[in-house]
């Protein structure tokens, strides 16, 4: 019997629910039992149980009737734990040339038939719901699902690992650094000033150029699309593989059914998407808040195990060992992704090369009228994903991620080691280090649309955050210089330097170079005069009054793509703006040596309705 055919029988639906099941079935591909747990229909163990009806196999419930150890040791030094968590199989004993396995897709001869070939055996197959497969192998495993999830990329490659904050030789730099500085004040303060000054200047004019040139080649994306409405559109829906979606939480009840809903109206077949709400085990709030929606069962919670550190990228790590999808994205719990943006990104990989990683959405707010911050910030956002990013992808230059919206070939991701939980701007170290490993990052013409910061304190701790693991990812990738140089060639290494590194520099040295500016303007001191030569002052003027103007003039490019208008005047706040970047800085600076690793939550929800 066909498996609507039994499960009408068994009186789990009716006829309507299946022929809509059916009907829905034609368009997008999917297995009929998919379709009716999109729809909300059937549960996984309803499905089980169906299938062990349709081809004749006991049902056996894995959770309560766990692996023998001897026979899942043996199986794992075989064929390995993610052959068995990927394709939802679990050795239950063994006993001569006979193999006990659960699994939840009998139908799925190829990988049966790989264990059985690699394990000499004749299996003997009994059904299970994939949910209690993977149950029962968390319990077996959650120790080194913990320890992948959190050391991971360490084990495997301790350079690309924030976990080690300063690395002996960066302290010995500098160390050295500092001290030939204070030499320098103590027998040649004048030429010490000086040297340090115009290597500032240089740098602040270099900074310029480039963010120039980066905008005026972003700016070609107002009349150019990586994928257009049309070529979204014409995708057959039976080609379109599963996608998987994190949706990282945390004590977030309050968003919860705005989320899911999003995502459900979502312009991609529900069944084909596999969704992961990551939970730690402790949020009991939001995981009630889930539970009391009553969402479909392809919307799974996960329970990520407390470990230190308790950070949203080894949340992400956790979910991506049963990420079932070809594709895989992040959305936070405040995002409103467009509908067609997973479709979008689909068309980009397909156009794209075979050493494309990851596409980039480009974000932006909701609520970018409710105050003066919003307003800014909007600002902000508009420039640089509609055109900073894409103009540094034009340049060839590594593109620093953003939280969320990167949509990631799952695969690659996992090669390239997932995400660094002891970098707290996790998003962009992998878009470096894409970058270091030859891989692509491109970006595409969609938006998702989250909750601007609305309150000081609250956007300084969220910025703070971010500006630290921009000083984490470039310390981490220039522990060798040299190394990284030859791996990326130069215009990436000279990315690199001026998006990561002198991104928290600007910011730290603007204020300094503001105060002394202002006490010159003041009180004209003849010290200054006679240590600074005509020449430089000049100079740190000119850039003084170019670096602002340029910033207000590429805030005020930022509202054309969106048709902004209403923004531009507050363009004229961007140094202001500025002020409190440098606040964030010196926060982020105190911190990257007392708790380097240390996730200062944002609180969301603070949006006015």
């Amino acid at each position: 019997m066909r498996l609507g055919e039994i499960l009408l029988q068994e009186e789990i639906v009716d006829v309507e629910t299946l022929e809509r099941a059916l009907s829905i079935q034609q368009k997008s591909g999917a297995q009929i039992g998919d379709v009716l747990i999109a729809l909300g229909k059937i549960n996984p163990l309803q499905l089980a149980k169906a299938l062990s009806l349709q081809f004749d196999l006991p049902y056996r419930n894995a959770v309560d009737y766990p692996a023998n150890p001897e026979t899942l040791k043996e199986v794992v030094l075989v064929v390995g734990e993610q052959f068995l968590r990927t394709n939802a199989i679990l050795p239950l004993g063994r006993k001569g040339n006979a193999l006990g396995v659960v699994t939840s897709r009998p139908n799925a001869k190829e990988p049966l038939e790989a264990l059985a070939k690699a394990m000499n055996a004749e299996l003997f197959l009994f059904v299970c719901s994939e949910r209690e497969i993977q149950t029962a192998l968390t319990n077996q495993f959650r120790d080194s699902y913990t320890e992948e999830s959190t050391m991971g990329l360490f084990f495997r490659n301790p350079d690309e690992s924030a976990m080690e904050t300063f690395t002996t030789l960066q302290l010995i730099l500098l160390y050295s650094l500092v001290t030939l500085f204070l030499f320098g004040m103590l027998f040649r303060g004048r030429e010490t000033l000086l040297v340090l000054f115009f290597l500032i200047n240089v740098f602040y004019i270099f900074s310029l150029g480039f963010k120039l040139l980066a905008s005026i080649l972003g700016a070609r994306t107002e009349i150019l699309e990586q994928v257009s409405d049309e070529e979204a559109a014409a995708l057959d829906p039976k080609t379109l593989p599963v996608y998987t979606i994190l949706l990282p939480m945390y004590k977030e009840p309050e968003v919860v059914k705005h989320l899911i809903a999003g995502i459900m109206e979502m312009d991609y077949p529900l069944e084909k998407l596999d969704v992961k709400i990551l939970l730690e085990e402790e949020d009991t709030v939001t995981y009630d808040a889930v539970r009391a929606l009553r969402p479909p069962a392809n919307f799974e919670i996960v329970r990520v195990p407390y470990s230190v550190p308790k950070t949203k990228p080894k949340a992400c790590n956790y979910g991506l060992l049963f990420a079932r999808g070809e594709y895989l994205t992040i959305y936070d719990a405040e995002d409103v992704p467009e509908k067609d943006q997973l479709r979008k990104v689909v068309a980009a990989f397909r156009k794209g090369p075979e050493n494309m990683i990851c596409v980039q959405a480009a974000l932006n707010y909701f609520n970018s009228d409710q105050n003066l911050l919003t307003r800014m910030f909007t600002l902000e956002y508009s420039y640089w994903f509609d055109y900073m990013l894409p103009g540094i992808e034009a340049l060839g230059m590594p593109i620093p991620l953003g939280g969320t919206s990167n949509h990631f070939r799952t695969e690659m991701l996992r090669l390239l080691g997932g995400w660094d939980p002891f970098n707290v701007t996790e998003d962009a170290d992998l878009g470096i280090r894409a970058s270091a490993h030859r891989m692509w990052v491109s970006t595409i013409n969609s938006t998702t649309f989250e909750e601007a910061n609305s309150h000081t304190g609250n956007w300084i701790r969220q910025r703070s955050r971010w500006i630290k693991g921009y000083m984490q990812t470039y310390l981490v990738h220039m522990r060798n210089p040299l190394r990284l140089f030859r791996t990326i060639g130069l215009m990436p290494f000279l990315g690199v330097q001026l998006l990561i590194g002198g991104t928290f520099m600007t910011f730290l040295i603007n204020p300094i170079l503001w105060l002394l500016f202002i006490f010159w303007i003041a009180f004209r001191p003849l010290w200054m005069e006679s240590v600074f030569p005509l020449w430089i002052l000049t100079l740190s003027t000119l850039n003084l009054i170019v670096g602002n103007a340029m910033g207000i003039y590429l805030n005020m490019l930022a509202v054309f793509r969106r048709r902004l208008f209403h923004l531009t005047f507050y363009s004229l706040m961007n140094p202001f703006y500025w002020i409190l970047h440098s606040i964030a800085a010196y926060k982020a600076l105190w911190q990257l040596f007392t708790k380097p690793f240390f996730w200062e939550k944002t609180v969301h929800g603070l949006a006015k309705k």
